[in-house]
């Protein structure tokens, strides 16, 4: 194992032991084990914690997942249109990227709307920013895609043209473990 591996476990130990409401009844052994198996997968992690996710262990259904805990969307995931499709249909002021290969390129995939409402219940998201989910095809078909944040004490699930892009939008995801 690396050096980089070796620090970068320490961050992932410590942000688990900090944060043991998101994962209760999982012993860090047992993790640890399974991303040392998986060269991969905490590759795909490490891209989440080097572009400002903060990926923690999350259960969603039983399953273990890394999902990005940062309070606020990504830093380095914002000012993305949708996907390829919405990114080629801007003429002018065309944004870096698109969520969906961005995802795709780190290895991870969007939070579908059910695990961005499961996360909400494990800490206060998105209070400031919003963050692009995954977008049922019938909606992007017709042009659209989702977003969520938090306001109000209450978790809010809105929808833009796809080829929109702010600097306070973003994508969470999670990779699974």
């Amino acid at each position: 194992m690396t050096q980089q591996q070796t620090a970068f476990l320490e961050v992932l130990q410590l942000r688990f032991a900090q944060n043991t409401n998101r994962h209760p009844d999982i012993d860090w052994s047992e993790v640890e084990q399974k991303l040392m198996n998986s060269p991969e997968k905490l590759s795909s992690i490490f891209e989440m914690e080097t572009s400002g996710g903060e990926p923690d262990l999350v259960c969603f259904d039983q399953e273990w997942f890394y999902v990005d805990c940062v309070a606020e969307s990504p830093i380095g995931r914002r000012s993305l249109c949708y996907d390829s499709k919405a990114l080629d249909q801007r003429k002018e002021h065309k944004p870096s990227g698109n969520v969906i290969e961005t995802a795709h390129k780190m290895g991870i995939e969007l939070l579908n709307e059910t695990q961005y409402r499961t996360l909400q219940t494990l800490g206060k998201f998105d209070l400031k920013t919003s963050s692009w989910i995954l977008t049922p095809e019938n909606i992007r078909q017709l042009g659209g895609a989702l977003f969520c944040d938090r306001r109000y004490d209450a978790v809010f699930v809105y929808h833009n043209g796809a080829s929109s892009y702010y600097a306070a939008r973003g994508f969470r995801g999670c990779i699974k473990l």
